[in-house]
């Protein structure tokens, strides 16, 4: 039987890279999209050309519904899973503090701290020992952005991140005698969507001089760390936080 992988977020980006890469491991993988099902149908097409399985579950992770459904596709179609890819998240606009609204707050906060803890709550539910699982892996994507701040752009997005940090080091602790390892990425600027969507398009360009390596990294340089995460190779490896971040 494969090991199975659920992702969160799947469609583009790190996700994206992340369900490719795991499906080229030996990885059944059940991964979430928003709204664009022509791109994740092209993540699926991608990994059945390689000769993988890959299924794409329309659902919003920052609803209990949306999670839920993720959660009970994969079982039906691949079983319980081995691994938990925390990914999905949003930055919302960018803004200073106080120009935020109250919706835009909501949102992030759902998707990104409410999202990521339903989404736990439901792999160590299918994962404990205690359980009767087998164990598993988790991974969270953080960002290099709790650590700086995101001051002038996005407080908001990197208080989340902060958020889920703690999570991850809180996890680790109490899952740890149940079979579960749980860490996270923080991904610095990475060439993604995610800052044109932000509003910030020459955001990479104008960044990449502050960056030691002197380059934005790639999705897949991201998703190779998460796949090591979750392997074998990393068996003492719980509780810690991976800056991907090129020195920055």
């Amino acid at each position: 039987m494969s090991p199975v992988m659920v992702v969160t977020g799947g469609g583009r980006g790190i996700g994206a890279a992340t369900v490719i890469l795991a499906a080229q491991h030996g990885y059944a993988v059940c991964f979430s999209y928003l709204g664009n099902s022509a791109r994740a149908d092209a993540v699926v097409a991608a990994v059945a050309a390689a000769g993988g399985r890959a299924l794409a579950v329309q659902a919003d992770m920052g609803t209990e519904e949306g999670v839920n459904k993720l959660f009970a596709a994969s079982d039906r179609e691949f079983g319980a899973p081995d691994v938990l890819v925390n990914n999905a998240g949003i930055t919302g606009p960018i803004r200073r503090l106080a120009d935020i609204d109250t919706a835009t707050l909501r949102q992030v906060f759902d998707v990104n701290v409410i999202g990521y803890f339903l989404a736990c709550r439901e792999a160590v539910r299918r994962m404990s020992t205690v359980s009767g699982g087998r164990g598993g892996a988790i991974v969270n994507v953080s960002s290099r952005a709790a650590e700086i701040g995101g001051a002038g752009e996005w407080i908001h997005y990197a208080a989340t991140k902060g958020a889920t940090d703690t999570l991850t080091l809180g996890l680790a602790r109490e899952v740890a005698r149940e079979g579960i390892r749980v860490n996270a990425v923080r991904p610095g600027l990475i060439a993604t969507e995610l800052h044109a969507m932000a509003g910030a398009p020459d955001r990479l360009e104008r960044l990449s001089g502050g960056v030691p390596m002197g380059r934005a990294g790639s999705a897949e340089e991201v998703a190779e760390t998460i796949l090591w995460l979750a392997s074998p190779q990393a068996s003492y490896v719980n509780g810690t936080l991976v800056e991907v971040g090129g020195g920055r």
